[in-house]
């Protein structure tokens, strides 16, 4: 019985495992439309409920359907949300009313925003990137759906607290890290939405018609939904998918079986039964499972499971009974009993080998039987699995055929670039990533060569830096923020996205590493440089030769002062033997 009990506990989690992996889908469903700041919007509530209706009739198995959500409800969607998903394969979130974009960052707004600045987006919206963690841990699909890239009122009349921020009109493109996730917008980034004249948006109303197609993939139902859109728009609105998903065709419906052919059905389940019990290899188990499927091909191979575990049990049984007689015998001829004693014994010994060997016998057959079968179950199961993969090709190619009948995407409309309007928009784009300093000039140069080797450097690409190229644009828009890391002059430093110059505080100056340190104060140094130059100059002075007729350089000093000594005059001493005169041991001008 203990066998028996342990069977059904493997049974019991072998289809618990498989109902928790069956695949779920899940979608939550958003749509704000009584903003309390701005003018109401008409459609996003009309809009959620259309969509939330479509995924009810596709199938999924979880559906949240939420209208006019302020911040905190948004939040808490989401985490909810995000704590379902991580059982889920397919995991969807559709939103419709007003986003922004703050410095290549998009945001969802929620009905009680009010964006009186620029900062107050921080903290009183959620960020696309709620919504992307939301639906991380999808194991197969992560798709965002965003009807929100209407012409938004915040932008228009919000401050700003810093004047180079960037707000931008519509949304930034988005280019998601996790495989398998795609994120639709309503209208190429940068470009705005339409509500259209009707109860729905041109958007809903084509993912509506479109998504829900059984076996459709759901790369060529987005395309099919940009080919309505622009039709139904005037070419005004272009629809864009970001992300990507692998080579596998990813339909939101699978396709319909047929009618006939072998199905994938109620047998799996027996199957999967009968492979748990063929683990145990036990009689209980298979008594179970013969208990609970009496009939059928399977039950056929669990009764031959069962007489090879019966031959294996007689087997034994007779090999113990020999192994007895044998022993029995060995006692009676150590016991030195009566000659007939020991022939019965003999007798018994002889007659208990033949049924092992019987019994041996019989299970190496049944044990045969148990490998046919079991090769035959392979070899069928093999052949419905064949049968199974070509029905679903075959319907893959119907469905191929189908969409190929269908009429072919509309050719886009927008002029072709002119080369010097793409030079401008391949140096404008660099400028934003932080890879070219200067205005955009329309001429592709020596400047603009180096910018975008600068940004292959740093973006890891490898971009032709000869001439501009779409390729380039491309690759350069579809990075959100700064590249190329700033550069400032000596005596400057990075504040953000600018140079701005450092201050140091009095005493303190700027050294070469373009840190502040403290100045040292300077000793007044003595130094004979300048003595030594003026005495080389009086020197020359003195040795010049003189063209015209010089004063002897003597001076004559007395009581009014000095002056020089006249032309042909000399200065000597007064004679001092002359005491009663007033000039006697002084110096005296003498004239000839």
């Amino acid at each position: 019985m203990g066998a028996f009990r342990w069977f059904f506990l493997i049974v019991s989690i072998g289809l618990m495992c498989g109902s928790a992996h069956a695949e779920r889908r899940m979608a939550l469903v958003m749509g704000n439309s009584a903003y309390k700041s701005v003018p109401k919007l008409s459609n996003p509530a009309n809009d959620a409920a259309l969509v939330g209706g479509m995924f009810k009739k596709a199938g999924f198995d979880w559906i949240d359907i939420r209208t006019d959500l302020n911040a905190s409800e948004m939040r808490k969607a989401l985490r909810d949300f995000g704590q379902r998903a991580r059982d889920a394969e397919v995991a969807v979130i559709y939103y419709a009313g007003h986003g922004i974009e703050l410095d290549g960052t998009n945001y969802l707004i929620p009905t009680d925003a009010a964006l009186e600045t620029d900062s107050d987006v921080l903290d009183e919206t959620v960020a696309l990137d709620r919504a992307l963690f939301a639906v991380e841990p999808a194991k197969q699909l992560r798709l965002i759906i965003l009807d929100a890239c209407r012409d938004n009122p915040f932008a228009k009349t919000m401050k700003r607290t810093v004047a180079a921020r960037a707000i931008g009109r519509g949304l930034a493109k988005v280019e998601p890290t996790s495989p398998n996730t795609m994120i639709a917008f309503a209208a190429k980034a940068g470009s705005t939405a339409s509500d259209g004249g009707s109860k729905n948006s041109p958007f809903a109303a084509a993912l509506v018609e479109r998504l829900p197609t059984p076996g459709l993939d759901l790369r060529k139902a987005f395309g099919f939904v940009r080919d309505d859109v622009l039709k139904n728009t005037s070419y005004k609105q272009e629809p864009y998918v970001y992300g990507s998903l692998g080579g596998d065709d990813v339909p939101l419906v699978a396709a319909k079986p047929p009618a006939t052919g072998p199905q994938a059905g109620p047998e799996d389940a027996v199957r999967r039964n009968y492979e748990l019990a063929l683990q145990l290899g036990t009689r209980d188990g298979w008594t179970a499972f013969l208990t609970r499927y009496a009939d059928g091909f399977y039950a056929d191979l669990a009764k031959g499971q069962l007489n090879k575990i019966a031959a294996e049990e007689t087997r034994a049984a007779a090999a113990e009974k020999a192994r007895q007689a044998e022993d029995e015998k060995a006692r009676l001829t150590s016991d030195r009993a009566k000659k007939t004693e020991q022939d019965k014994a003999a007798a018994a010994a002889k007659a208990a080998e033949d049924a092992r060997l019987a019994a041996e016998k019989a299970k190496q057959v049944e044990e045969v039987k148990a490998a046919a079968a079991e090769q035959r179950r392979k070899g069928i199961e093999a052949a419905v699995a064949k049968a199974l993969a070509d029905r679903q090709a075959a319907e893959k190619n119907t469905a191929d055929q189908k969409i190929a009948a269908l009429p072919s995407p509309a050719p886009s409309l927008e002029p072709a670039q002119s080369p010097q309007q793409l030079t401008k928009a391949v140096q404008s784009e660099l400028r934003r990533v932080g890879c070219f300093a200067n205005a955009e000039e329309g001429d592709w140069g020596a400047k603009s060569q180096r910018s975008l080797t600068q940004f292959n450097k740093y973006a890891g690409t490898k971009l032709n830096t000869t001439l501009a190229s779409t390729d380039a644009l491309d690759a350069i828009k579809a990075k959100s923020g700064r590249v190329c890391p700033l550069v400032c002059d000596h005596g400057f430093k990075t504040d953000g996205d600018a140079c701005v110059k450092i201050a140091c505080r009095a005493g303190y100056r700027v050294n070469d590493d373009n840190e502040c340190e403290k100045q040292q104060d300077k000793k007044p140094v003595v130094t004979r440089e300048e003595p030594r130059k003026r005495e080389t100059e009086r020197r020359q002075v003195e040795t010049a030769p003189s063209s015209k007729p010089q004063a002897s350089g003597q001076l004559f000093c007395n009581s009014a002062g000095c002056r020089p000594v006249g032309k042909g005059c000399r200065v000597e001493a007064a004679p001092v033997s002359d005491q009663t005169s007033p000039m006697a041991g002084r110096t005296r001008e003498v004239c000839n």
